[in-house]
């Protein structure tokens, strides 16, 4: 028992000077919604998954890990991410995009844009057509709003553009694809005659560009961003109160 009380408290220690919480503009949704009880709505308090939220920080803190997160669906976006601003570039007029690499940070957000010159834009991928917001008058993903709302009080803008984009599928994506339906399906894994249809499924080459991107226009809300402080101090207390939970 003294063994694990030392090394207990070594953590403990570590955690002393560890940086202060400051919420990522990608996870900002992950601590704006409401506790599920009326009491603890009441009484201010997170919801649980921002607490989730937290604790996932705080361990990435004391053991010096970060928690990676990956699926196909950012595969293709990151994959595709150099062609999707060429493509809107061409597509809005804008000449050339170059990607922004500077990392903002302020007392409670760090974030890095897409763009930032000449708009500050996000540029999201979707994954087929059927994902696409093709007839959505309002921004289909909450998420990216407050992601926005984050973006602009960073970079001290008043509008933020966040823009979907159609692309088509990387090969390797698409034989994944092709290879569980085949295998699922009861079909012969190497295929190609069902490799040849999910190429046409997710690949888009006779598709009009225009209905292939989809732009939002954001404009800043003041409010929300004090919002977003008040939440990511409530984040702060909640931390402390994990450390006493190591000691």
């Amino acid at each position: 028992m003294d063994y694990i009380r030392r090394k207990r408290t070594k953590y403990f220690k570590r955690n002393d000077t560890m940086k202060e919480f400051k919420i990522r503009c990608s996870a900002i949704s992950k601590i704006m919604g409401e506790p599920r009880s009326k009491a603890d709505k009441e009484a201010g308090l997170l919801s649980q998954t921002a607490k989730t939220y937290c604790e996932d920080w705080f361990k990435e803190q004391v053991y010096g890990r970060k928690r990676e997160f990956t699926s196909k669906y950012t595969q293709k976006g990151n994959e595709v991410e150099d062609n999707s601003l060429d493509f809107v570039a061409e597509q809005l007029g804008y000449g050339m995009l170059i990607k922004n690499e500077e990392f903002f940070e302020n007392d409670f957000m760090t974030g890095t844009p897409d763009i930032i010159v000449p708009d500050l834009i996000d540029v999201k991928n979707s994954w087929d057509c059927f994902t696409f917001p093709l007839f959505e008058t309002k921004i289909p993903n909450m998420d990216y709003y407050w992601q926005g709302q984050g973006y602009m009080h960073l970079t001290e803008r008043a509008e933020f553009k966040l823009i979907y984009v159609l692309s088509d599928t990387p090969l390797h994506l698409i034989r994944k694809e092709a290879y569980w339906y085949a295998k699922n399906n009861g079909y012969e894994e190497s295929d190609e005659d069902i490799l040849n249809e999910f190429r046409a499924k997710m690949k888009y080459p006779d598709i009009p560009n225009n209905l292939k991107i989809k732009s939002f226009d954001i404009k800043r809300i003041d409010n929300d961003i004090k919002l977003i402080k008040q939440q990511v101090i409530k984040c702060r207390t909640y931390i402390e109160t994990l450390k006493t939970k190591i000691n």
